[in-house]
This record gives structure tokens, C-alpha cells and sequence, in this order.
């Protein structure tokens, strides 16, 4: 009958109650990197395997040792880059630590030049600020000491993850095996969840560059032509494209970041780049519901409205998986006819 709501099969419910019950297993239980980790080497695979023409150049055995050989590439080349981006971080003449200490240095000096209103929130000098930090430290040595382990489990799990990931792209290779009804329908499910993560992932590594592009034009070109060389340029950089992976909070690091070190050289500047940043987050409003919002078929207030919820119920990471979750969401509803 016209208008009457579409029937859906009882394995189908039944298996999208047990990859919703997962899903949010995998955030309680604080395993969403490896889940992503592994996701991101299998679509990878998957991306770049028929482009190869793999499947169609060889044959049997052949195909998989070609396809191992490239989920081993992958994993190797994430990996590396992983490591390469926290060792220019943690070292050389740029390194995070140095950027954190002269951003102190700069906040120390900056009481002058900014209104007595906002100078009254900052310490009095850069020994009060490492007084005040020492003092957090000494209250909260628990979480500090379990912040440094769960940054070493997190990395195990993004590595475990990636060889899962490079696993089940292998296992794509081998022929079909038959599987019962309830094993076929959450294969279906994983399929969908796969391709609403690969939609969101890459549309956001897209917007993640593109920032990137725009905000490494004002720092490395821009002020230049000015006569203005910012500290720490290439760092900076660096840290907007990897701030911008995240939603909404990776444009808050970067944009403070920017802010306090244009603060050393005067404070038209940090105006100037505030302003700056401000135009180029607008217009990354717009080309992320655009980008985004293709990809999946959203509306930017439905993801927003998807992040809010998530961030009040997880935190966080909450706010990393929503739209990755939001997608899937929709993109189940959309399989059975319900939107």
C-alpha cells in the first residue's frame, strides 16, 4: 500500500542490534583507534587495489601475495609517518616542547600589550605559570602517570588495528566462503559501516588539506611579503593539518596556537591572524557540508546536531566517531527504505 512502512526482516534487526551493541563497545571500551586504525588500512587496500588492477592482472595465489605485499606497504608507510611526525614534534629546532615554552614566554611578555581585562587571567610571569604547573602536576600525578600509559596502549591498539585491517584485506582476495544468515546480514552491516567511514575519512583528510593549504599560504607567504617571518612557521603548519583531522576541537588547538605565537611580534598581529582564521573556518563551514554532507548525504546541522550528542555522551571521542557513526546511521535507514 502507498505510505505504508517497508517491512525489515527479523535477522536484519537482529543484526543491526548486535553492530549497534559493538559500536558502542568499541567507544566505552576506548577502541576507537584501533578500530579506525584498521579501517583505514583495509579501504586503503581496497581503494587501491583495483586501481592497481590487481585482481585483474593476477591470478589464484598470485593476487594474494600482490595484495599482502600492499596492505604491508600501507601499514609500513602509515606507521612511518606516524613516528616521523612525533619525532618532529618531540625534537629539533622546532619541536613541541620548545613551541610550548616560548608560548609561555609569550603570554609572560604579552601583559602589557593587552587589555587590563584579559592581562588579569594570565600569571604574572613565566615562573608562576611553571609554579601553577607543577602544583597541577603534584595533585594530579595519578592521571598524568595514566595519560603517558594510555598513550602507549593507544599505539599498540592503532598498530593491532592496522594488522587486523591488512588481515581482513587479505581475506578479501580468498574466495567466498558460505556463511549462515545471521554471519551474512552483519557482513552487510560491516560493508556499510566500512564505506560510511571511508565517505567521512577521507572528505575530512580532504578539508583537513585544504585548511592546511589556505592557512600555510598566510604563515609562509602572506606574512612574508609583509616583512613578517613567524616562529615556528613549519610547525605550525603541521599542527593545523593534524588538528584539523579532528572536528570543531582541531581548529580551536590550531587557531590558539596561531594566535598566541602572532602575539610575539605585536598585537595588530594576533588580531590580524585571528581575523584570518575566523574567514578561513567560514569558509571551511561551507566546504565541509559540502564535501561532508556529498559524501553522505547530511545536512552540516545534522552532523553538528550528531557531534553535540555524542561529545555530551562520550567526551571526546565521541566527537571523533559521530560522523563516522551518523553516516552508518543513515546509510542503514536509507538500505530499508526508511528515509
Amino acid at each position: 500500500m502507498p505510505g505504508s512502512l517497508p517491512t525489515i526482516a527479523r535477522i536484519d534487526v537482529a543484526a543491526f542490534g548486535v553492530t549497534t551493541l559493538l559500536l558502542f563497545l568499541v567507544v566505552k571500551l576506548h577502541l576507537l583507534a584501533a578500530l579506525f586504525s584498521g579501517l583505514l588500512v583495509y579501504e586503503m587496500v581496497n581503494v587501491l587495489a583495483p586501481r592497481l588492477r590487481i585482481e585483474n592482472l593476477l591470478p589464484g595465489r598470485a593476487k594474494l601475495v600482490a595484495v599482502a605485499i600492499l596492505a604491508a606497504i600501507i601499514v609500513g608507510t602509515l606507521t612511518l609517518a606516524v613516528f616521523s611526525t612525533l619525532t618532529f614534534f618531540r625534537g629539533g629546532t622546532e619541536s613541541i616542547p620548545k613551541l610550548i615554552r616560548m608560548m609561555a614566554e609569550i603570554i609572560e611578555g604579552s601583559r602589557d600589550k593587552l587589555p587590563t581585562a584579559l592581562a588579569s587571567y594570565l600569571p604574572d610571569n613565566v615562573v608562576e605559570l611553571k609554579g601553577d604547573t607543577a602544583a597541577w602536576l603534584r595533585q594530579h600525578v595519578a592521571e598524568v602517570k595514566v595519560a603517558g600509559e594510555a598513550v602507549t596502549r593507544k599505539t599498540a591498539h592503532i598498530l593491532i588495528g592496522m594488522v587486523i585491517g591488512a588481515l581482513l584485506a587479505l581475506r578479501e582476495a580468498l574466495p567466498e566462503q558460505p556463511m549462515g544468515p545471521l554471519a551474512s546480514a552483519l557482513e552487510d552491516r560491516a560493508e556499510r559501516f566500512g564505506t560510511a567511514f571511508r565517505r567521512v575519512v577521507f572528505a575530512q583528510a580532504r578539508i583537513a588539506a585544504i585548511n592546511t593549504l589556505l592557512t600555510g599560504f598566510y604563515l609562509a607567504a602572506a606574512l612574508p611579503l609583509f616583512g613578517i617571518d613567524l616562529p615556528f612557521t613549519k610547525t605550525l603548519i603541521l599542527v593545523t593539518f593534524v588538528a584539523s583531522l579532528l572536528p570543531v576541537i582541531g581548529n580551536l588547538i590550531s587557531n590558539t596556537v596561531i594566535v598566541v605565537v602572532s602575539l610575539s611580534v605585536s598585537l595588530d598581529l594576533a588580531v590580524a591572524s585571528l581575523g584570518f582564521l575566523v574567514v578561513i573556518h567560514k569558509l571551511e563551514y561551507f566546504i565541509n557540508a559540502k564535501i561532508v554532507g556529498l559524501h553522505i548525504n547530511a545536512r552540516a546541522w545534522e552532523l553538528l546536531i550528531a557531534m553535540l550528542v555524542m561529545e555530551a555522551a562520550f567526551g571526546i571521542v565521541g566527537l571523533i566517531a559521530a560522523p563516522v557513526y551518523y553516516a552508518y546511521l543513515k546509510e542503514e535507514m536509507r538500505s530499508h527504505g526508511l528515509i
